[in-house]
């Protein structure tokens, strides 16, 4: 029998935001087994990869139990085969009568609103703006060092063929029209699409995110690349719509094992979840559905790739989800006018402190308008395609690894690699990393210490006086013996000694992380004893 404390609670939930005792809210009913169902991966699966034999998962939820549902409630909303979940809207009394059924395990609450992620900036077709556009536009890729994959093999195009990327978002109007992707429709590269909130295959309607989110990952304008998979295949849903606040974590379900039925290798999403709907200390990977499925789909071989949120300089300022999901790729984004973290976007780490985003990409774009032409947009929703486009091409020339394989090596082409923090992440990733045997790098730094303090000296051939986003930065971190950071930063090196901590920052366990011009050294200092001013020797 369902317990009674958990049903209390629930019940509690629903008093509070329903005042009349008929009156319904939506619900997740999570069932306890699967039993008599049959599945056939041949039949289900438009192409079969990354799959393990008899994953119980896939199978289709017991027909039985849902029948004794819905004579409950009335109605039943969509399934979820990997969660063996139903959503649904039920009252007070329905909700007792389900809670009573055998083969009823969990009952969870949907609420709330969602937030695309991302802010829009139409061009005013000024001459000003015009050369912000194509400046930006030239260098969104370039950032990740787009040159590098085109000049691996004449004979080898790196545009992301033969990997098949599936975007959801809010509509793809134009996309059907648009000359913008006018090589991805005449090369048939669209394989399927839904709209979840109408149930047909019709997504060139509604808003236009999801058109300025694909042109990011695949878009070609005026014979330059908006985004790096240009070659890629595609999968496209509608998931979101603003008439129905509590169906657009329901539609992201369904459109998650939608897209693994479809053959995809990457999930990009630019959609998040959190107030009005979730707290921060919800945000550990397991509280929510979404963030639990996004999990699911990167143990299914799928490498979900999720942008952080734009909610850095509100009162939220964490990611949202599935953002906090473990084992998917979350992204930041930066400025291209100094390469450090956009004031918007959200920060780490997870509320179970694991290390959030990622890796960052431009949070500032050009992306595609649905009736033609460009302009500039702001939000990690951009950062995270450009990401996506990235990801398919350094996975076209690694075919042999996994997803999880995937996500190490995407992290570790991150110029700011081993160096992390909340803000950044490990930098944003370069194509040189999967291209050139990259050579050991010269030191650029040493670390001093006197009575008081920890000096990061630079050598004056390392100080250089460059002006805009090439500006040299200088980043740390102090991450205690738990691995959290208690403290990080980004300085501009003007002069030789860059950096000055106070010793008292550091207790027993703690580390300094430091990288600056491809240089990083971690330095153990917690444990050290009190000294006068020497050269501290750098942890190997």
């Amino acid at each position: 029998m369902y317990p009674l404390r958990k049903l209390l609670a629930i019940l509690g939930f629903t008093m509070m935001v329903l005042p009349f005792a008929n009156a319904q809210s939506r619900y997740w009913i999570q069932l306890t087994d699967k039993r008599g169902t049959t599945f056939d991966p041949n039949t289900y699966f438009d192409r079969v990869q990354h799959e393990v034999a008899g994953d119980s998962t896939n199978f289709p939820l017991n027909e039985s139990y849902l029948q004794q549902i819905k004579k409950v409630t009335g109605n039943i909303g969509r399934t979820s085969r990997w969660l063996n979940a139903v959503a649904l809207s039920a009252n007070k009394r329905e909700l007792k009568a389900l809670a009573k059924l055998p083969f009823v395990k969990d009952i969870t609450p949907i609420t709330g609103n969602y937030v695309h992620a991302e802010f829009d900036d139409h061009t005013n077709g000024s001459s000003d703006k015009l050369t912000e556009i194509y400046d930006i536009l030239n260098r969104q890729t370039q950032r990740m060092g787009a040159r590098y994959f085109t000049l691996m093999d004449s004979s080898i195009v790196i545009n992301g063929k033969g990997i098949r990327i599936a975007v959801f978002d809010g509509g793809f109007p134009g996309v059907n029209t648009q000359e913008v992707f006018s090589h991805i429709r005449n090369e048939n590269r669209i394989i399927a699409t839904w709209d979840f909130t109408k149930n047909n295959e019709n997504v060139y309607r509604g808003i236009s995110h999801g058109t300025n989110v694909l042109s990011c990952i695949a878009g070609i304008h005026e014979g330059t690349a908006m985004g790096m998979a240009t070659g890629a295949e595609f999968l496209l849903a509608i998931t979101e719509v603003n008439s129905e606040p509590f169906s657009e974590e329901e539609n992201w379900l369904a459109a998650v094992e939608w897209a693994h039925k479809n053959g995809a290798d990457i999930i990009s999403s630019s959609l998040g979840y959190t107030f009005n709907r979730y707290f921060p200390t919800d945000m550990d990977g397991k509280k929510t559905f979404v963030a639990r499925a996004a999990t699911l789909a990167a143990r299914k071989g799928m490498l979900v790739i999720n942008a952080a949120g734009n909610d850095g300089d509100s009162d939220w300022k964490v990611l949202g989800t599935p953002a906090d999901a473990d084992s998917i790729l979350t992204v930041g984004g930066v400025s291209p006018d100094n390469n450090l973290h956009i004031d918007f976007s959200s920060y780490g780490p997870t509320a179970d402190g694991r290390m959030k985003p990622n890796v960052s990409a431009f949070g500032k774009a050009v992306v595609a308008k649905p009736k033609g032409g460009v302009q500039i947009a702001y939000g990690t929703s951009f950062a995270t395609p450009l990401i996506s486009g990235f990801v398919a091409c350094a996975w076209q020339i690694n075919r042999n690894k996994s997803a999880m394989e995937m996500l190490k090596l995407i992290e570790q082409s991150g110029d700011l690699y081993p160096y992390f923090d909340y803000a950044h992440g490990y930098g944003v990733p370069q194509a040189n990393f999967f291209i050139d045997s990259l050579k050991e790098p010269e030191s650029t730094f040493d670390l001093y210490e006197d009575d008081t303090y920890y000096n990061v000296f630079v050598p004056a051939g390392y100080v250089k006086l460059l002006s805009g986003y090439n500006t040299t930065i200088l980043f740390y971190n102090i991450e205690n013996e738990k691995g959290v950071l208690t403290e990080y930063g980004a300085v501009r090196v003007y002069q030789e000694k860059a950096l000055s901590l106070f010793k008292k920052s550091f207790k027993k366990g703690y580390k300094l992380n430091i990288k600056y011009l491809n240089y990083s050294g971690t330095f153990n200092l917690g444990d050290k004893e009190e000294v006068g001013p020497t050269k501290v020797v750098m942890h190997q």
